[in-house]
């Protein structure tokens, strides 16, 4: 392991600037805001190699809409490299070893995963609250390790020279202003952080041609036996949740919505039905119209910067995924695992606020991988935007010709099998520094 000097000591003086009068200050070497996948796996490998971290969240429990469901065979290895794996499969959860989806009522296999060159031959779906406790209950078995949930991050603490030494933050249920002293901020706090609001980072934000209206429906509701479809008059994606429910996702083109709304419930039914009667059905039987649907911000987008003096963005705050491909929370535990090592090394190699200089090494690993997923989702929605607007005028005939050809020849086109495999295994060369980790 390398040492990391820890807060308060002559390594780590954070008094240069007084932050904003607060209640309560606390210290720390690394201040992660945001539990969402990628801040609670920063937080577990950072409290695991000996670093004091406080990871602050806004909610006051695990019990929320999350969006991101998916965990490719690219997370599973790095699970098993963190020793979680064997935790997060006791968790409720739906294995997938085959992605295939039904065009015009043909099945086509898109990716069989035993196919890959993987150990670990498979992807999970499951809802993220039980995952996100079972590693924070991880973190916390370190004494440099606390969670403050229901603690509002509001603005960053900085000095003259715009080092980010800390964050405000007001604690809901202490009724109490914090102020986080630190050497290291990493915003984790998702598509509208705050941590990368309050530094004045552009978020980069793409135009997407499609959105994507999602809602739930409960065990047994429908069998499902495929990822998706694709009809003649529309698009749905579905996937199971580990405990049973089915997430389906109805695809329309970019501002469709409010039509879709003003014309009724009624009418937004008959357009699943088209696709898909036995979704319609149930979503006659177990939906109370729009309220229990969401309309996605699918736009993705890679901020201008991932870092200054004293801070790192990370995951959906750093570069917005769309759900395309299921890319958002491998991207956001990839993150994490380079974040750990790049910022106990930094951490060692520094004193006081981590700098800027310790940290591009972070953006520089993983900017390239990050753009190049996001270029391969915006040419699927474009692809997919293509289909919504002329799939109609394609003869089925034609359509499931083309399907059994593609699901033949996909395993043998290099640039298909490099595309699936980046979706299905992510970036191979990231690997847990386990070298860093206090047994």
């Amino acid at each position: 392991m390398v040492d990391a000097p820890t807060a308060g000591s002559p390594g780590s003086d954070l008094s240069e600037t007084d932050p904003p009068e607060a209640d309560r200050t606390d210290r720390t070497d690394v201040a992660v805001v945001g539990c969402g996948p990628g801040g609670a796996v920063l937080s577990y490998l950072l409290a695991r190699s000996g670093v004091d971290v406080t990871l602050v969240e806004r909610e006051g429990t695990f019990e929320r809409v999350y969006r991101g469901f998916g965990w490719n065979p690219g997370v599973v290895r790095l699970f098993d490299e963190m020793d979680v794996l064997e935790d997060v499969l006791d968790l409720a959860h739906e294995t997938v070893a085959e992605g295939a989806f039904s065009l015009y009522g043909e099945r086509v296999s898109v990716l069989e995963f035993d196919l890959l060159d993987t150990d670990y031959p498979y992807a999970l779906m499951m809802e993220q609250p039980a995952l996100l406790e079972r590693l924070v209950d991880r973190a916390g078995a370190f004494d440099g390790f606390s969670f403050h949930p229901a603690t509002t991050v509001t603005g960053l603490v900085t000095d003259d020279d715009g080092a980010v030494r800390g964050v405000t933050a007001r604690d809901r249920a202490a009724d109490e202003t914090v102020a986080v002293e630190a050497r290291c901020v990493v915003g984790a706090d998702g598509r509208y952080s705050t941590v990368r609001e309050e530094a004045g980072i552009d978020p980069g934000l793409f135009e997407s041609p499609i959105d994507l209206v999602w809602f739930t429906l409960p065990a047994g509701a429908v069998d499902a036996g495929t990822q998706g479809q694709i009809a003649r008059e529309g698009v749905l994606v579905h996937f199971g949740l580990g405990g049973g429910d089915l997430q389906v996702g109805y695809l329309l083109r970019d501002g469709e919505w409010p039509a879709i709304r003003a014309a009724g419930f009624d009418a937004f039914r008959g357009r699943v039905a088209a696709v898909d009667p036995d979704i319609a059905a149930a979503v006659d039987d177990n939906l109370n119209g729009f309220a229990d649907t969401t309309l996605l911000d699918v736009s993705p987008g890679i901020a201008d910067t991932w870092t200054r003096d004293g801070l790192l963005i990370l995951g959906d705050a750093a570069h917005v995924a769309s759900p395309i491909g299921a890319q958002g929370n491998p991207l956001a535990v990839e993150d994490a695992v380079v974040a750990h090592d790049r910022i106990v090394r930094a951490l060692a190699y520094s004193e006081g606020v981590v700098p800027r200089s310790r940290l591009r090494a972070f953006e520089a690993r993983r900017r390239p991988t990050v753009e190049r997923v996001i270029a391969l989702q915006r040419r699927s929605a474009a692809n997919l935007a293509f289909w919504l607007d002329h799939g109609r005028r394609v003869p089925p005939s034609l359509v499931r010709v083309a399907a059994a050809l593609f699901g033949r020849g996909a395993a043998r086109s290099r640039i298909a099998r490099r595309a699936i495999e980046s979706f299905a295994l992510g970036d191979r060369s990231v690997t847990v520094a386990r070298s860093h980790f206090v047994e």
